[in-house]
């Protein structure tokens, strides 16, 4: 899941314009659940298992990031902020139906009409070769912005020594709470579940931070038959809903968009996400990996996933293209 709004990202969201604009043959607009379906389709054939082309990635964080959209021959064209620096306007890596040289050459004359730059924000790094042979320039890594990536049976057996801390914390649940319960997400639990997500973040009025983290985890909730996710939440009698869990499958990767839990609950965590990988890959036996996304450089957080022994980080660049 993306990482909880940390101080490196000082951006109001709701300072931030979005409006309908046109140059240069691109019309921008908001996105619109009435997108989804076209945009799934655009971004299935993305040569990158990063984060920021999944169906969550757009939609939950399009006001954070002043996303708005333009769809040209079958392509999709995203006008937003920098991910690493939101005092920066950016684009993301078209995808879709034209070649990377066609729709590159599409975003140039719409740079050039609007009198802007062209800065590609968190390109992933499969795609650099591409962009230097159009001339790309001033390639900058943004390693906080990195994905954590997962073997998926690994989280499912949690076996060998590495995991070992972790396979401890489940049974010490277990022993626990030998009455918890594992429940897929369903209409009926969407209350229970909204309830969860408001008595873990406290008061939202004291950051636009809380805030926007707020808001971003109701609307998955209200609006989750709409998107192409699932989800699950762990219960115990004493204590209701202890983890909640949402993610999207797409291809052979499970990205988790949303993860929740009681912190005061010896192995709460670590049972969610065991159980979540195992429900997955019945469901899904294609599934290989888990995108368990990025740390923005928080020190805890980075520590956080470093424990559940990723095999990758899928590296992500800013760039510029000449007009």
């Amino acid at each position: 899941m993306r990482p909880s709004i940390n101080s490196n990202i000082q951006k109001n969201y709701n300072t931030i314009p979005r409006r309908k604009s046109n140059a240069g043959g691109l019309t921008f607009r908001p996105f619109d659940s009435a997108d989804i379906a076209t945009v799934q389709r655009m971004i299935s054939g993305v040569k990158s298992r990063t984060c920021d082309f999944t169906i969550g990635g757009i939609f939950l964080w399009d006001d954070y990031f002043a996303y708005t959209r333009a769809i040209n021959n079958g392509t999709l064209f995203i006008r937003g902020l920098c991910e690493n620096d939101t005092t920066r306007h950016a684009f993301s890596l078209p995808v879709g139906d034209m070649s990377t040289a066609e729709a590159i050459g599409q975003l140039r004359k719409h740079c050039i009409a609007a009198g802007i730059p062209l800065t590609l924000s968190a390109v992933p790094e499969v795609y650099l070769n591409e962009l230097q042979r159009l001339g790309a320039y001033n390639i900058e890594e943004i390693p906080d912005w990195a994905d954590y990536l997962y073997d998926l049976d690994s989280l499912t057996t949690l076996s060998g020594k590495k995991l070992g801390k972790k396979r401890n914390h489940v049974n010490r649940f277990n022993a626990d709470h030998p009455d918890a319960s594992f429940l897929p997400l369903t209409p009926d639990l969407i209350n229970p579940a909204l309830e969860f997500v408001r008595s873990l973040e406290g008061n939202p009025a004291k950051s636009p931070a809380a805030m926007y983290e707020l808001r971003m985890n109701e609307r998955a909730l209200r609006h989750f038959a709409e998107f192409p996710f699932e989800g699950a939440v762990l219960t115990t009698p004493a204590d209701g809903i202890v983890g909640l869990t949402i993610a999207e499958p797409m291809g052979d990767t499970l990205h988790v968009h949303i993860e929740k839990m009681r912190h005061d609950i010896a192995g709460a965590g670590e049972t969610l996400t065991n159980r979540f990988a195992m429900m997955m890959k019945e469901r899904h036996p294609q599934l290989k990996f888990e995108n368990r996304q990025e740390d923005t450089g928080d020190p805890g957080l980075r520590q956080a996933k470093l424990t559940w022994q990723p095999i990758d980080r899928l590296r992500k660049f800013n760039l510029e293209i000449p007009l």
